[in-house]
């Protein structure tokens, strides 16, 4: 295949992460036989200094090129207070609304050299190994009214939940879907004993599951998941949720994998006519301005990506298992970055992108 990449360093430590997500994606498609065409482009807090915007127009039209878009982290603090439009985050939100992402999958996995680095008990946390799907354009963060009105006593601020019928059964039939492929069980976490948009939630997702009838379908209330999530992580295998509850859930699951800079994500949007998915592609951890270029990073949540990028937008199974066994491989060799506390000298985010592609 001919694999048409865009590339969003990004800020932070998002270049160096970035780099070694790229070197990774070279080796497996030469392995493989594939060629990989990238470009690169502006996001974030460098697209502000350079453009004076945080998702220049370039940008946009080169994400609706491409097959796929590999992002590293945005985000610098002397940005902090700056008014929302003018912030590095403002671009992301800008790049998920254009390419039409709808869904966030987080895959959570206790890798067994890690296991160590959970502050959870070993035997809570071995095995684990789920995707949590989040709703990623409705619910509270999109609707309105919204805003502050008002001053002194009388001041008050208003947010507004919302979802339609085709925004939850668009993302729950994705989410029956990966289920299907692999355990055949779905959680959907609600709060449908006391908020309606939860209700609705908990209905249609109910509806779409009689067209999957070979897929265990069960509920949790959100306050519940959250304390199974810890208590019982085994017990996941694919959960979907509203938008907040998975901004807040899939960071939970963060402390089972031992370091966020484990985990990678994919935001994914409608179906090519090749039956493929439209992707962004990026690690979960933040932009790290603190050890920015200091070679220090952990590059395996980019890396990671990189995997779900060749599953999701191209249908590349086979090899992003190759990426997955090999940054297994580097793990269990201890050669791996400060975060997760190897027993000897940590190693540099090269020497771990470098690790991968020599176990690929």
């Amino acid at each position: 295949m001919n694999l048409n990449v865009l590339i969003l360093p990004g800020d932070g430590i998002g270049p160096e992460v970035t780099r070694e997500a790229v070197r990774v994606l070279n080796r497996v498609a030469d392995k493989f036989g594939h060629t990989v065409k990238t470009r690169e482009a502006l996001l974030g807090g460098i697209a502000i200094h350079k453009t004076g915007g945080p998702f220049p127009a370039e940008t946009e039209t080169l994400c609706l090129e491409c097959d796929a878009t590999l992002m590293g982290a945005v985000g610098l603090p002397e940005f902090d207070d700056a008014p929302p439009e003018k912030r590095p985050e403002k671009g992301l939100l800008g790049i998920r609304k254009a390419m039409g992402v709808f869904a966030n999958l987080r895959p959570v996995r206790a890798y067994e050299a890690l296991i160590e680095s959970s502050p959870l008990k070993n035997a809570l946390v071995e095995g684990t190994d789920m995707i949590i799907v989040r709703e990623l354009t409705g619910g509270i963060y999109y609707g309105t009214p919204r805003g502050v009105s008002g001053e002194g006593a009388g001041e008050r601020a208003v947010n507004t939940m919302t979802y339609t019928r085709a925004e939850i059964e668009r993302v729950a039939r994705m989410a029956f879907e990966l289920a299907r492929n692999r355990r055949k069980k779905l959680t959907s976490v609600d709060k449908s004993n006391v908020i309606e948009n939860s209700q609705l939630w908990r209905r249609v997702v109910v509806e779409v599951a009689r067209d999957f009838p070979d897929v265990t379908l069960d509920h949790l209330l959100v306050d519940n998941a959250a304390m199974q999530l810890v208590l019982n992580p085994r017990r996941f295998d694919v959960m979907v949720t509203e938008n907040m509850f998975g901004d807040i859930l899939s960071d939970e699951g963060a402390v089972l994998a031992g370091s966020i800079g484990m985990l990678p994500s994919a935001s994914i949007g409608a179906r090519r006519p090749s039956g493929v998915w439209v992707g962004l592609y990026e690690p979960v951890h933040g932009s790290a301005p603190d050890i920015a270029g200091q070679n220090k990073a952990n590059p395996l949540g980019a890396i990671g990506s990189v995997a779900a990028m060749l599953e999701y937008s191209f249908n590349l199974k086979e090899e992003a298992a190759a990426v997955n066994r090999a940054m297994e491989t580097v793990l269990n060799s201890g050669r791996v970055t400060a975060d997760l506390k190897p027993k000897g000298v940590p190693a540099t985010t090269g020497q771990v992108g470098q690790g991968v592609c020599e176990a690929i």
